[in-house]
């Protein structure tokens, strides 16, 4: 019968290592998700919604007014990266942010969530910024035909 040496300096630099890289995982993680119940919370919807995955996707989609056959798209692999970019920048809109915050969303979720959701932003709606400025451009007539009574 074989007898097989025991490294345990093996083991522990597995469990160094491994240790070294969940943590800062667990951390940034958990952070994403608070910042994403207050931001549930914030636009009326359940805060525990954050922690489970599909249906996480569809209350994001809820608050950004798009259509429940989104998420097909978001998880579709071909589009799920443009679909969920586009998602996530109407999620700013509805706060009334730039798309400036839609890249903090995506590059540092575990910062810009935690600042959306416990900051003094306010919930406008689906894409409100976006709907203000179309409401804004086309309040004027290009043709100056008086208003319909």
């Amino acid at each position: 019968m074989t007898d097989y040496p025991s490294d345990a300096a093996g083991g522990a630099f597995f469990a160094l290592i491994f240790g070294v890289l969940l943590i800062p995982i667990l951390v940034v993680s958990l952070l994403s998700i608070i910042g994403k119940w207050k931001l549930y919370t914030k636009a009326g919807k359940p805060g525990w919604a954050a922690i489970i995955p599909i249906y996480s996707t569809i209350v994001m989609l809820e608050i950004v007014g798009k259509p429940l056959w989104w998420v097909f798209l978001i998880i579709f692999p071909c589009t799920s990266f443009i679909f969920f970019i586009w998602a996530t920048n109407l999620l700013s809109k509805s706060f009334g942010q730039s798309e400036g915050f839609t890249i903090g969303l995506l590059v540092f979720p575990f910062i810009f969530y935690p600042v959306l959701g416990f900051g003094n932003y306010q919930y406008l709606g689906p894409s409100a910024q976006e709907a203000m400025a179309f409401k804004a451009h086309n309040n004027t007539d290009p043709f100056n035909n008086p208003p319909q009574v």
